[in-house]
């Protein structure tokens, strides 16, 4: 069965190691075989990988498209034990990854690493919530800023 892919104009598309980049208008490939296939908004280029959840989509999106996850195995583990220290609560979904990487459901392993870069987003919205609570909270009591020692 053939995957129908749609790629609007200007959009870009990875077969393989082969980028495709669309002209001008709408266009639609009708793909069969077992090339890995990435649609643009789903590739992460190494400059924009800016978080560890986006360094460990990095390290499986090479593993996908090199169809080879012995090509960035030192990166991915070294990057998922300082993601476990920093944040223990995406152990389980670390897991699910690691487990599917080992299965060679490469795929399956993108689609939980882009779950992983949500789960961090939250993550970091909650801190950054809870942190300008807390700075409200102290300007509202005069508790942020230091107190002069008077000389």
């Amino acid at each position: 069965m053939a995957l129908k892919v749609e790629l609007k104009p200007g959009e870009k598309l990875i077969v393989g190691e082969t980028l495709i980049t669309n002209d001008k208008q709408r266009a639609r490939f009708f793909i069969q075989g077992d090339a890995p296939i990435l649609r643009e908004k789903d590739i992460l280029l190494p400059e924009d990988a800016s978080t560890m959840a986006q360094q460990v989509y990095l390290a499986v999106q090479v593993m996908y498209l090199k169809q080879d996850i012995t090509i960035t195995q030192k990166e991915y583990f070294d990057v998922i034990n300082q993601v476990l220290q920093a944040a223990p609560s995406t152990h389980e979904l670390i897991a699910d990854i690691s487990a599917a990487i080992l299965r060679e459901d490469l795929y399956r392993a993108l689609k939980l690493a882009r779950k992983l870069i949500e789960y961090e987003r939250t993550l970091i919205s909650h801190v950054s919530t809870s942190n300008s609570g807390i700075s409200a909270v102290r300007d509202h009591l005069g508790l942020s800023r230091p107190k002069s020692t008077g000389s």
